[in-house]
């Protein structure tokens, strides 16, 4: 029995050596294993950040600052490149369209107004506190005395401090009522016109105050009688009278 037992004892001290030695086999094994796994956690962790990271630094660089030189660049280039290698074409004019040009260029002031007004509002034209009818023959008498020299207009406007509006308006009606002729000139590169009497207006201003209306001896009066024109003092006050106004007038 006592042998049995000393067997058994020795048995189970091997088993346990064994276990011990298989334990011991286990954690070298284990610390192995963690000796291997640890680095490979921190490569993947680094790996991880540089790929969250690194790329995004990069792309977010890239984002920011390449697409904005390449567009500075395009926006300082590309009009430049435009502008020289596209050049705007003139349009061509057709042959209407230039003497239409050629025709706005030579208007006068006074082809503008006949362009804007009626023939009512030239006929009726009046300047505002002047008596057009004594305008109309001072008008004439100065052109009177050019005869068919005539005078250009900016000259006659001036003489009757007019402006060049109401002058070419009443040069308008003058020409319209038949009183005047208009000659289109080239004077100092521009177009102007020169004005020529072509018929004297008929006016009763002259005979508005002449003695013989309201003359009492009118039927005595004749060539040949004691009371003529040709020795009336009363005419001869009149013309007198007539003479100094047209003087002061002028």
């Amino acid at each position: 029995m006592a042998k049995k037992k000393d067997t058994l004892i020795d048995e189970a001290k091997k088993i346990k050596a064994e276990l011990d030695e298989l334990k011991n086999k286990k954690k070298k094994l284990d610390s192995t294993k963690k000796a291997e796994a640890k680095p490979a956690k921190k490569t993947a962790k680094k790996t991880a950040k540089k790929a969250e990271a690194k790329p995004a630094k990069k792309t977010a660089k890239k984002a920011e600052a390449k697409p904005a030189k390449k567009t500075a660049k395009k926006a300082e280039a590309k009009p430049a490149k435009k502008a020289v290698e596209k050049p705007v074409k003139a349009k061509k004019l057709t042959k209407k369209e230039l003497e239409e040009i050629k025709r706005i260029e030579e208007l006068t002031l006074e082809e503008e107004l006949e362009e804007e007004l009626s023939d009512s509002e030239i006929e009726n034209f009046k300047i505002e506190k002047v008596d057009m009818e004594r305008l109309t023959n001072k008008v004439c008498d100065i052109l009177a005395e050019r005869e068919s020299d005539g005078m250009f207009q900016s000259e006659l406007w001036k003489k009757l401090k007019l402006t060049s509006r109401d002058g070419s308006r009443l040069a308008l009606k003058l020409e319209r009522t038949g009183f005047i002729t208009r000659e289109k000139l080239l004077e100092n590169n521009r177009w102007t016109y020169k004005l020529i009497l072509k018929k004297t207006p008929i006016s009763t201003e002259s005979i508005v105050n002449a003695p013989c209306l309201t003359c009492t001896v009118e039927q005595k009066c004749s060539l040949d009688g004691e009371i003529s024109p040709t020795n009336c003092q009363f005419i001869e006050d009149w013309v007198i009278i007539e003479m100094k106004k047209s003087s002061k007038s002028k």
